[in-house]
């Protein structure tokens, strides 16, 4: 009866609706780009009715435009006020089926000469439902033109808003050059983003502020799931997070309740820092959702039903080139489980019932299928890998340990000249410390305070270690020793025992040295997912985006700079803090330090130097770059010419720093001008004070009183969350997706000599390496998540790329395009490496190019392409 009367009722009301926004020569009209609720969810049907009710008695979607040149003193000096308009024909425009259209929208403002050009535009969303307003457009504005409101932003309606939403050109303004008119709605749009930091956060608020880590654990489920408060404390300092105000959990007030699985989506994060993709089937939350709540069971019940160990690499093998059959039960077991598409996306089938996943880059070209067993692609991945960020200039022999000599006692390294001096083609220690190509990979000092509680309260069996290599005449790294050690006891002090293997290639001594760097390689992949690729990039971005949205307007230059590349990144560590981080997630089920996974990266935080994550600082301080790197004529001081990541990053910081350059030199003529920018000392204050509070103290942060603190600060922050990230993230199937080559986690010590465990080594050393490292639950996991996390989506916005119309100001525009120009042409000075045989690091035995710092991608787990942001 409703639908009826709706549909009898729109001629006569659209009438109505025409003849109020009929258009005259005092007229400014406009254009209206709205995706509507049921686009995005087709549960929201009973909201397209109501709506509709709506419109029909009068409570429509209204706009009312906001001078930019005439404060009017009766509203407090903002801006004079036009008088409401109406979207037109919300009930006869078309409503796309297919997410990710557009719905299309007229209105029609009057307008005269007294009210000068508008500067914003006020919306009221008098309906039931929120929906998502991309783009506002107004044409032949009197002495203007065209003028774009770049809005993108979730509406919801307007009696959920203590303030009606207000959206601003696309005109950029510092603070002191704010026309008078707008100022009132400037600051009072940040006070609204700014919260009172008090009450209960809802889904569809706006509100930006921080919380300390205290949502891994949940120790209402046992006391086994409880996690130590990381931040606000010496003992654990660490970045903060987003603020969700969840309450209290029951048995701990210091920690936060947490949600079950089915609410994963309804965690806290403001409305317009969700995920927006359109396209639902790239949505990574329901992929990340679906693989903990039925691909995991269905992993479980599959090793259930069949032996829980590989026995052989074959077996492995066969995950990726034929498949493993699924029992018939199993299949029926979970059929009603797990949706069509989700099988289709994690275990693709030919028509048979199999467990099967792409091939990893890594063990593609079959001609070399033991390509990846090699010493040289266990040193090439140190420059081209997963995690090429630690490899080391070595400066003393043997290598020495900084751990405290109050806490521990012979820490230092036991390899002797002997072990390697045959090894360093003709040079003795002394001349290859001299001529600098001695270099460590050193997990020693990170793991050792951890290692005992490690080995007695998780399932894993490891050492911690330390690799010597050697750069060779050809460029490639040769490893020539690797120590695992233990702690000792020694009086009231730590001390270790310490085993050195050196490199071998047959018998039980080759299988020996495989498994000595399959140790390594466990170290590595634990610093790589917890520090590289969480630590260093999620984390510590997160305070800078809060930050961001809190102290600067969105009409700031600097908000409009930094903006792109904040995409996503708080509604996926939020997602990473309810599955992969927290107490018994992914991460501790799966990796070398278990449940002190994140205890272990907080103290490691306690070294993070925000200045050293500049490329040419942290080049430097490997003692990697010989000297300042201050430009590409500079390359030639790196000790390892061919360092895949080194060299391609350092094309890429430069351009992103010389595009922040130009970009901030325009708007900042002087270094007054930086210093009597209330805004972003306000910014620069609350990051260094609040968002990284526990290093608040240190005397590195750049104090942001001169053009350079400013240009260096914005180039890291965007070298961070866009370039470092697509380095430690996107290469995760290609070179851990074959999990022998990267194992995480171990679960006995070496075989020794004389034990029955040396002699089944002799016997079947495959098997004894399986029986050694993860799992194969753990692995299948591992490989299942890391194929999740190493996919690019289609709609990927890619290092340059920025939304239409996002300023007016033609300098910043050249800039823009001058630096896609350069991005243009590393691309093909990447492609052009690649195939340059001298360069063997490029690609490698493996024949795996490095295009992980490639600008532009492609979809799904390619290998290749810098994201804007950190959306994954």
């Amino acid at each position: 009866m409703i639908l009826g009367n709706l549909a009898s009722s729109v001629g006569n009301v659209v009438g109505d609706i025409t003849g109020l926004n009929k258009p005259s020569k005092n007229t400014i009209t406009g254009s209206v780009v709205i995706v509507k609720k049921n686009v995005l969810d087709f549960t929201a049907v009973h909201s397209t009715v109501a709506d509709s009710l709506f419109e029909l008695l009068g409570n429509q979607v209204s706009l009312q435009l906001v001078s930019a040149e005439n404060p009017d003193p009766a509203n407090e000096n903002g801006g004079k006020l036009g008088k409401l308009a109406a979207l037109e024909y919300w009930n006869l425009t078309y409503t796309p089926l297919l997410a990710g259209d557009d719905s299309l929208y007229k209105v029609s403002f009057e307008w005269d000469e007294e009210f000068g050009i508008p500067g914003a535009i006020i919306l009221r969303n008098n309906h039931t439902a929120e929906f998502f307003l991309k783009t506002i457009t107004l044409e032949n504005v009197p002495g203007e033109g065209r003028i774009h409101f770049v809005c993108n932003s979730w509406v919801y309606p307007d009696r959920r808003y203590k303030k009606p939403r207000i959206f601003f050109s696309n005109k950029t303004y510092l603070p002191h050059e704010t026309p008078a008119a707008l100022r009132k709605y400037r600051e009072e749009e940040l006070q609204v983003l700014r919260g009172d930091g008090t009450g209960q956060l809802k889904t569809g608020d706006r509100v930006y502020d921080y919380a300390l880590y205290n949502d891994l654990g949940d120790p209402d489920k046992g006391a086994d799931l409880a996690r130590p408060v990381l931040g606000g404390s010496a003992q654990y300092p660490y970045p903060r997070r987003g603020r969700t105000s969840r309450p209290p959990s029951k048995t701990d007030p210091k920690t936060e309740s947490r949600l079950f699985l089915p609410n994963i989506l309804n965690v806290y994060v403001p409305r317009d820092e969700q995920f927006a993709h359109l396209k639902l089937s790239d949505f990574i939350a329901y992929n990340l959702k679906g693989l903990v709540n039925q691909i995991i069971p269905l992993l479980e019940a599959f090793v259930n039903y069949t032996p829980n160990e590989f026995d052989s690499f074959k077996d492995v093998d066969n995950l990726f080139f034929n498949g493993l059959p699924l029992p018939t039960d199993l299949i029926n077991q979970v059929a009603n489980n797990i949706p069509l598409e989700m099988m289709g996306e994690f275990f693709r089938s030919d028509g048979q019932q199999l467990l099967k996943f792409p091939v990893p880059k890594l063990i593609e070209d079959r001609s070399n299928p033991f390509a990846w067993r090699t010493d040289e692609e266990f040193g090439r991945e140190m420059l081209a890998g997963l995690n090429p960020l630690l490899i080391q200039l070595l400066k003393e022999f043997p290598p020495v340990s900084n751990l405290d000599p109050q806490v521990y006692v012979n820490q230092d390294s036991s390899i002797t000249k002997q072990d390697i001096e045959y090894n360093l083609d003709g040079l003795t220690v002394e001349e290859a410390l001299s001529r600098k190509r001695l270099f460590i990979l050193d997990h020693h000092d990170t793991i050792m305070p951890y290692l005992q509680t490690i080995n007695e309260y998780t399932e894993a069996k490891t050492y911690a270690s330390r690799t010597i290599l050697f750069l060779r005449g050809d460029g490639t790294l040769k490893p020539v020793a690797i120590e695992l050690s233990l702690p000792k006891m020694e009086e009231d002090k730590i001390g270790c025992v310490n085993k050195v293997y050196t490199p071998a290639e047959h018998g039980v001594e080759g299988w020996i040295w495989m498994l000595a760097k399959a140790f390594v390689n466990v170290n590595d992949s634990g610093h790589h997912q917890l520090v590289s690729h969480w630590l260093n990039t999620h984390a510590v971005i997160e305070p800078f985006v809060i930050a961001t949205n809190r102290q600067l307007s969105v009409v700031h230059p600097i908000y409009k700079l930094l903006h792109p590349h904040f995409r996503d990144t708080m509604t996926i560590n939020a997602l990473a803090r309810e599955l992969l981080i927290n107490a018994n997630g992914i991460i501790e089920r799966t990796f070398c330090p278990g449940k002190y996974s994140l205890e272990m990266s907080s103290v490691i935080y306690k070294s993070w130097n925000f200045m050293d994550q500049a490329l040419p600082n942290d080049l430097k301080k490997r003692g990697i770059a010989d000297g300042d790197i201050k430009s590409l004529d500079d390359l030639d001081r790196l000790l390892i010419k061919d360092y895949p990541y080194a060299v391609d990053g350092l094309k890429i910081w430069f351009a992103i720093e010389k595009w922040v350059r130009d970009y901030c030199s325009f708007y900042y003529k002087t270094d007054e001008m930086v210093q009597r920018d209330p805004e972003l000392q306000a910014w620069w204050k609350e990051l260094r004070e609040v968002g990284h509070g526990d290093k608040k103290d240190e005397p590195w942060w750049p104090k942001m009183q001169n053009l350079e603190d400013l240009i260096q600060s914005c180039t890291i922050i965007i070298w961070i969350a866009s370039a470092l990230h697509a380095a430690v993230n996107y290469g995760q199937y290609a070179y851990g997706g074959y999990f022998p080559n990267r194992p995480t986690l171990s679960r006995r010590f070496m075989p020794e000599k004389g034990t029955p465990e040396y002699a089944e080594l002799e016997k079947n050393p495959e098997k004894v390496f399986f029986r050694i490292m993860s799992s194969q639950l753990q692995s299948l996991i591992v490989i299942t998540v890391v194929e999740t996390l190493s996919n690019h989506a289609s709609d990927e916005v890619y290092l340059g790329q920025r939304t239409p119309n996002w300023t007016t100001d033609a300098v910043p525009l050249q800039a823009s395009d001058a630096f896609n120009r350069r991005l243009a042409e590393i691309e093909g000075e990447i492609l052009k490496m690649n195939i340059d045989k001298k360069l063997k690091n490029r690609v490698g035995q493996v024949n795996v190019p490095y295009n992980l710092l490639h600008p532009t991608g492609e979809i799904g787990i390619s290998g290749k392409g810098i994201p804007n942001s950190i959306s994954i």
